[in-house]
């Protein structure tokens, strides 16, 4: 059940209809947050059109334009990859992709591909999956791609984040490769509640609530943070998350930047170091679902944790950040070095200005649709903005200048 109770949010213009799709009903699953103002910049409302670009797809979880392509690599989160054609909707199904444990908030996630794609033409894939006790973990793996006829010609499972828990929550599984060409993934801490410093976020013995850094071929790298510590993890990058289920790297500066949901409230969006602590569950911003007890104490009472650039605090609505990606393009210039981030209970579309670490947010988008808003990524020729949204039924959308 969703946590708090929806607030609508307005404030943008929108010129032109949806067509082809009717706005799909909150699932009220966990992890959901109300949309809030608190902290948003006086910005004029933008006016977009906003198109569907194809329909009917199933729990959509990722979107990734193929590069030098117009294709678009899209997730199902029931199990399925499939290519989109952007120009006239074509959904082509991916045969040879791995199985999943489909459940809770498992399933087929995110994408990536390999820096030099085509060539070669590794696509890297994370996923839940289970063992024989029916315990799951989150996977990361690669397939060879073949887009004429749309199938992964290997695949080969690179990593599992271990422990394998009974669980079917809290998979983070965003996965990108930074521009040391190497691969970040994240990992939740799959519900944990015994908040306090043996948490398994703290805990870094195990692979949960972290970020991993890999090679490309799923090795670890030497300059990884721990990799000289006995009782660490080797591929841990850094420690002390929750959920991250956005990450994209800043082009500005090349660091990555997560979003991460909290609790009650809590959610938060942070510049990711190496070897750093984020605090999760002994430093927070949030608070206890129903309670609304503070978690830990806050990041500012402690010199050996990171704060977030940004975070929805106990009391405040809070937000539930998913997917994430700067806009860099020319179709909405006044939007460049800007943030842009998919609220799923929130149902709205956030754009956050971003100054070094200085971030607020501007006016939402699309606050006006009912639509939770998976993820988001900026469409490489045209500059306009496409995003999927989180629905049993659900359509690709697109924004383009009014």
């Amino acid at each position: 059940m969703d946590r708090r109770t929806f607030l609508a949010v307005s404030g943008l213009t929108v010129a032109g209809t949806l067509t082809g799709c009717s706005a799909p009903s909150d699932d009220r699953q966990t992890d959901g947050a109300p949309a809030t103002d608190s902290g948003q910049t006086d910005d004029a409302a933008t006016a977009v059109t906003v198109e569907t670009v194809t329909d009917g797809l199933e729990s959509p979880w990722s979107i990734t334009p193929l590069p030098d392509t117009s294709q678009l690599l899209v997730t199902e989160r029931v199990g399925r990859v499939v290519l989109v054609n952007p120009t006239d909707g074509t959904v082509t199904p991916v045969s040879n992709a791995p199985s999943v444990y489909a459940s809770g908030q498992g399933g087929m996630l995110d994408t990536a591909f390999h820096p030099e794609f085509p060539d070669p033409a590794w696509v890297y894939l994370t996923y839940s999956k289970a063992n024989d006790s029916g315990e799951s973990a989150t996977h990361l793996g690669r397939g060879r791609l073949n887009v004429a006829d749309a199938q992964f010609e290997t695949f080969e499972q690179l990593h599992v984040a271990e422990p394998f828990v009974d669980s079917d929550g809290h998979f983070g599984s965003r996965v990108v490769f930074g521009p040391d060409e190497l691969v970040y993934m994240t990992v939740g801490d799959r519900q944990f509640k015994d908040f306090g410093p043996d948490h398994v976020a703290q805990d870094l013995t195990n692979e949960l609530g972290t970020t991993l850094r890999l090679t490309p071929s799923g090795g670890i790298p030497d300059a990884n943070p721990f990799t000289d510590d006995p009782n660490a993890a080797d591929s841990t990058f850094s420690y002390g998350h929750r959920n991250a289920q956005g990450m994209t790297v800043n082009p500005d500066t090349g660091a990555i930047w997560q979003t991460e949901f909290g609790e009650q409230d809590g959610d938060e969006i942070n510049i990711v170091e190496r070897g750093a602590n984020y605090g999760w569950p002994v430093a927070d911003e949030g608070c206890t679902y129903g309670g609304g007890d503070p978690i830990g104490v806050s990041h500012a009472e402690r010199d050996d944790v990171v704060a977030p650039v940004y975070s929805w605090d106990c009391g405040s609505g809070g937000f539930p950040p998913s997917g994430a990606t700067f806009y860099t393009g020319d179709a909405f210039t006044e939007w460049n070095g800007d943030l842009l981030v998919g609220g799923l209970a929130s149902q709205y579309l956030a754009r956050f200005t971003v100054d070094g670490r200085t971030v607020q947010e501007a006016t939402p988008l699309l606050a006006d649709r009912g639509w939770r808003i998976r993820d988001v990524v900026v469409e490489p020729e045209t500059g306009n903005v496409l995003a999927v949204i989180d629905s049993p039924d659900a359509p690709i959308i697109r924004l383009r200048p009014a």
